[in-house]
């Protein structure tokens, strides 16, 4: 609101000024709250003539007659002449606010376990205790807190964290016994908080701290109450926490790939699957914050990213109300699919994102997990195919090869539905590499419904696969409707039947990799030997090469030097059932390769 003007309408300014300061009070005073007016003309007579020629112009309708009049106080001025001080209000302190940290610096270890999402989770922790002034130690006798990231997604999982709960518990007695140093503080983070949050505090009665996937942020102030040896809980879900603000600060500087969150939590509702009711529901980060991080990894040379989500390739960016209204189609879902829940509206697509991420650095690998595949429709795969820094390997979870057992587990789709994705992802990507997962063991599974599950990994050949026994989580709709009725030695022996088949299907597809040449990723030094350096091919198979730097067998005298983050092109001449070995025969790029890859074929 602009102030009031001298000259304006003046008629009511007149009657203001009159009834609550005065003319002569006015035309005394030199200062008010601070503004002068010594070079300003009061002339009352002036002003109000001025004022009666302007009343009169506006009267007789030529408002081209106008005049300007001198500047004087606006509304403002006034009223602060009248404002009185207030008193200083004060303002309580909270300890956890003013030094989150307690008196010194608190040193935290990091036990991460389960998914490249909890990787990438810890990373959030870090930078936002890291920003609380916290400091990080990779030697747990050094640490004042140790945070133990979890999973919950099976049985075994959750036992290992039980033992190591136990372990910690035992270093603190040791401590307390030799007085020292100082108890640990203990903080259980992740899935396995959020599923067993009670009975945790319960049973490991030295856990300090117990957050769910979604309260990270209050990791400080849960902290602080352990000050006073106090339980802190915040296992909360949120519909909307994405940490999309949150720059992660990453545990391993020195690799060249990285992990980047793009959406959270999950709609799907397989019956096996606790993700949903430990990780929410599905909620997707906005792009631009995505893009932002991506921009931000290549600056720092980063070569490989990969996409995270427990259902990457639902995302569906709301964040902007053109992404709405300008797109308000239906879920596009492959053929043979459905959902459990009624097709969702609008929003910019994974296919978007893909699109834009992969256009902001030719040169970086882009890799996404884990995927539903219900969720690959033709534009996805017309774009990985298009695509050179997009990698050529989908992850296409199956978790069996039987219809009936499909159909309880909820997955939304048969078994012939799965195999025709398959066929029709490897028309439009012909060198496609295929990873699944499966699931031994499900509820009322029988023989011949898991003979189908073998003849399915027969079928499509994959080149990695992940292996499990079923075991029952709590709250799951199998847990409520379903009797786990199949003996453990039964689970193991199917497990150790597919883990056999599939051996011996990825000793023969790398075989087939022998006598040709491989841009390959090199990530650094092998762990068994200096003498060898280990990459990753697109197709995500691990290469293993002589360090040049070591070795005398390379002739080619180009390679001097060969360091994490370069791509090098190499011949194949060794394989088995999880790498291959090959022989360096020169630096290249993403878009060199893939140029003479294309004039070869021509």
């Amino acid at each position: 609101m602009s102030g009031i003007r001298f000259g304006v309408n003046s008629i009511i300014q007149r009657t203001l000024l009159s009834k609550y300061f005065g003319w002569s009070k006015l035309k005394e005073s030199k200062t008010m709250c601070g503004a002068n007016f010594s070079s300003i003309s009061l002339d009352k007579d002036r002003i109000l003539k001025n004022e009666e020629q302007s009343i009169h112009s506006l009267s007789d309708g030529n408002t081209k007659q106008k005049r300007s009049l001198p500047e004087g106080p606006n509304l403002t001025d006034f009223l602060m002449a009248n404002m009185t001080d207030l008193p200083e209000q004060k303002i309580e302190e909270h300890p956890y606010v003013k030094d989150s940290c307690g008196s010194l610096p608190q040193k935290v270890y990091f036990d991460v376990n389960g998914c490249q999402m909890n990787v990438n989770d810890t990373e959030i922790i870090w930078s936002i205790l890291k920003s609380a002034g916290y400091l990080r130690t990779t030697d747990i006798d050094d640490a004042n807190i140790i945070l133990v990231v979890t999973c919950a997604i099976r049985e075994s999982a959750e036992e290992k964290i039980w033992t190591k709960l136990s372990h910690l518990k035992k270093i603190n007695q040791t401590r307390k016994w030799l007085g020292t140093k100082k108890p640990i503080k203990v903080g259980l983070l992740g899935c396995m908080a959020e599923r067993l949050k009670n009975k945790v505090h319960e049973k490991a009665k030295n856990v300090d701290v117990i957050a769910g996937p979604d309260s990270y942020r209050d990791l400080p102030r849960l902290l602080s109450i352990t000050e006073n040896r106090e339980a802190a809980i915040n296992v909360a879900l949120s519909f909307d926490e994405t940490y999309a603000d949150v720059t992660p600060v990453r545990l391993n500087p020195d690799s060249v790939s990285a992990f980047v969150s793009i959406m959270r939590g999950c709609d799907n509702m397989c019956t096996y699957c606790i993700v949903p009711f430990v990780r929410g529901r599905e909620r997707s980060r906005p792009v631009s914050s995505i893009l932002e991080e991506v921009r931000h990894l290549s600056d720092q040379g980063i070569k490989e990213i990969t996409l995270l989500g427990q259902n990457v390739n639902s995302y569906r960016d709301l964040s902007e109300t053109k992404f709405f209204a300008e797109t308000k189609n239906e879920t596009n879902l492959a053929k043979g699919f459905k959902t459990v829940y009624k097709k969702k509206l609008g929003g910019l697509r994974f296919s978007d994102l893909l699109d834009k991420v992969s256009l902001i650095n030719p040169e970086i690998r882009i890799r996404f997990t884990s995927p539903h595949p219900k969720d690959f429709p033709d534009e996805v795969l017309s774009l990985i195919a298009s695509r050179s820094n997009i990698c050529k390997q989908i992850h296409l979870p199956a978790q069996s090869g039987n219809s009936n057992v499909l159909e309880r587990m909820r997955r939304g789709y048969t078994r012939e539905a799965y195999l025709e994705l398959v066929e029709h992802i490897r028309n439009i990507i012909p060198d496609i590499k295929l990873s699944s997962d499966f699931i031994a063991g499900f509820c009322g599974e029988t023989d011949d419904e898991f003979e189908d599950t073998i003849s399915l990994m027969e079928a499509v050949q994959y080149h990695m696969a992940y292996l499990f026994k079923y075991s029952m989580r709590e709250k799951t709709t199998a847990h409520r409707r379903y009797v786990d009725d199949i003996p453990t030695e039964v689970k193991l022996q199917r497990v150790q039947r597919m883990t056999d088949l599939f051996r011996s299907q990825a000793e023969r597809l790398n075989s087939l990799e022998v006598g040709s040449q491989q841009l390959v990723l090199i990530e650094g030094v092998s762990r068994r030997s200096k003498s060898v350096l280990q990459g990753r091919t697109d197709g995500n198979i691990r290469v293993l090469i002589p360090n040049p730097e070591t070795s005398t067998n390379i002739s080619n005298k180009i390679l001097n030097k060969i360091n994490p983050g370069d791509y090098v092109v190499t011949q194949i001449c060794e394989s088995n059932s999880h790498s291959l070995t090959g022989i360096p025969l020169h630096h290249s790029s993403i878009v060199e390769f893939s140029n003479v890859h294309l004039n070869s074929k021509v």
